[in-house]
Order: structure tokens, then C-alpha cells, then sequence
């Protein structure tokens, strides 16, 4: 089997989303400072890197990230060539993209994917549209992955967010594609276990036998 890390390391520096925290990581106590130890702090927002939506982030009262289904998160996934698309993903152009019939985890590899090459936050990504998320509901999809900051346009994200959340569609952001081939795999993301949470960084694995 061959395994693929497709996380994006955190690190000072990274590109965020616009108006997200920064990432910082300092060291609160050292060896050579005369400490016991080695001992690190880190500052983020919870949508930094590779990372998993809540329903709360964009309906208040929602199920937080501690409430997601773990099933959504592990087992069958396809990653989707979309390189070729350079706007937005709507239904038509979804329809156009070879999306296999049974698949219940999509993961959309874009032209997003050369973006992490930067280290500032590029404005001009991919993302899939309101009526988009309509059509992957309809497909019966559970879990959405995208290869940048947000699976939603940039001038108008809630609709796409809102649509899915609601509809118990698992959005997962910030997926680093770049090393891997469409094509079938093994999902394996797990969040961290933050209560009630509006998202969770996470560590994300493909499988391929």
C-alpha cells in the first residue's frame, strides 16, 4: 500500500485566510535556557492548514466539530481532476467532471493545489458554488474536500457552507494535493477533539492499495 500525507504543515509564516489569525509557535521553555525540557506554544485559528468545518461555523446553535460523524471521515474516497477548471465550480461544471457514481467522499483537485507553493493567501482560488453543493447533495455525497482554504467562492462563501453543513455534508479544507493522482483511495482525517468547536485542524491520509 502507499500512503500519501496530503496535510498541510502548520508553521509561522503559512498562508491563512484573509482576516484569520496568523500562526505563531514559540518556545516557553528550553533546555538550553536551563529548562527540564522543551516546551512549545502555539497560537491559530481553528481553520488554519488542513481542517475540518463544523455545522456551527455558519449556523449558530449548530453541531460543533465534536459532533461530527467519524464514519465520514475514514473509508472510500475519490480525488477528482478538476485542473483543468479555472472558475468556480457550479452544477455544470461539476457535471462535466467524471465523478464516480457511488462515491460518497469527493476530494477536488484544482488548479488551488499550485497555491501552497505561496506563502500569502491568494484570493483568486477555485471554490464550488451554491447550486454545486445542491448537486453533490443530490449525489448522495457525505464529504466534501477541497484543496485550498474554502470549498466556497471567495465573494460569497456562506451559501456553499451553509448548504452542505445543513445538509450533514462534511467539509473538509486545505487538503495538499499536489503529490497525488485522481483516482480511488482510502480517506483518513481525523480532527482534533475540540469541544463544541466551529472547526479542528486535522490530519489527513490517503491509502492507496
Amino acid at each position: 500500500m502507499e500512503w500519501f500525507d496530503v496535510t498541510v504543515p502548520i508553521r509561522p509564516g503559512m498562508p491563512v485566510y484573509e482576516g484569520d489569525p496568523d500562526v505563531s509557535i514559540w518556545r516557553v521553555q528550553a533546555i538550553a535556557s536551563g529548562g527540564v525540557c522543551n516546551l512549545s506554544r502555539i497560537d491559530f485559528g481553528l481553520h488554519t492548514g488542513t481542517h475540518v468545518d463544523a455545522p456551527v461555523h455558519f449556523i449558530d446553535g449548530a453541531t460543533g466539530v465534536d459532533g461530527l460523524p467519524l464514519d465520514a471521515l475514514i473509508g472510500a474516497a475519490w480525488v477528482v481532476d478538476a485542473t483543468s477548471m479555472t472558475t468556480d465550480l457550479d452544477r455544470a461544471a461539476l457535471q462535466a467532471l467524471d465523478l464516480p457514481a457511488s462515491a460518497e467522499r469527493l476530494l477536488f483537485k484544482t488548479p488551488n493545489s499550485r497555491l501552497w507553493e505561496a506563502d500569502s493567501f491568494d484570493p483568486g482560488f477555485v471554490g464550488i458554488t451554491e447550486d454545486g453543493a445542491r448537486h453533490l447533495i443530490a449525489r448522495g455525497v457525505r464529504l466534501v474536500g477541497a484543496d485550498y482554504l474554502s470549498i466556497a467562492p471567495r465573494n460569497d462563501p456562506a451559501p456553499t457552507h451553509i448548504t452542505l453543513l445543513a445538509a450533514g455534508v462534511v467539509i473538509l479544507e486545505g487538503l495538499d494535493l499536489r503529490g497525488v493522482a485522481p483516482g480511488p483511495y482510502q480517506l483518513v482525517c481525523l480532527p482534533l477533539l475540540v469541544e463544541g468547536a466551529d472547526g479542528a485542524p486535522a490530519r489527513a491520509l490517503l491509502i492507496r492499495e
